[in-house]
Order: C-alpha cells, then structure tokens, then sequence
C-alpha cells in the first residue's frame, strides 16, 4: 500500500478510470454480440441496425480513450465484411 499522498491518489484516479473503461468495453462488445446473435440468424435487416449502434459504441469507446482509434476502426471494419458476406451469400 502506498504512503505518499500523491501516490494514494492515483490509486483512486486508476480506479475510477479503470471502472470507466470497463464500462465503454462492455457496452461495445454486448453490442458485438447482439450484432452477432442477428448474423447468425441470417437476420440482414436487424444485423444492419445492430452493426450502426456496434459503431456508435466503438466510437465512443475510442472517443472516450478507452480503446485505440485505429482498433475501433479494425473492429467496425472487420464487422462489415461479415456483413457483406451474408448479403452477398443470401
């Protein structure tokens, strides 16, 4: 355990960020996976929505600091070629 005030400090600060961006995380990838439920089902109307709010979310998260940008962008990228292929396959 930390003595020095400054040191106790940042303790607080990592835990309150820490918990912040665990909160963006699950929010994207709950999302992920509803998005992932609908591609599954062959849904492309309800995927297509889900893929929009995964986005939304990822951004955030990547506004937020809690993830990279350049991994948002990864991500969103490579959701939309799963996307793609079961419009292209149907």
């Amino acid at each position: 355990m930390a003595n020095i005030k400054s040191a106790k400090k940042r303790i607080r600060q990592t835990k309150v960020r820490t918990l912040r961006n665990k909160i963006q995380k699950t929010m994207f990838r709950t999302a992920i996976r509803r998005f992932e439920v609908a591609l599954n089902q062959g849904d492309v109307q309800t995927a297509e929505q889900a893929l929009r709010f995964v986005y939304a979310r990822l951004d955030r998260a990547a506004q937020k600091g809690a993830i990279h940008r350049n991994t948002a962008s990864r991500r969103k990228s490579r959701l939309s070629q799963r996307l793609n292929k079961l419009r292209h396959a149907g």
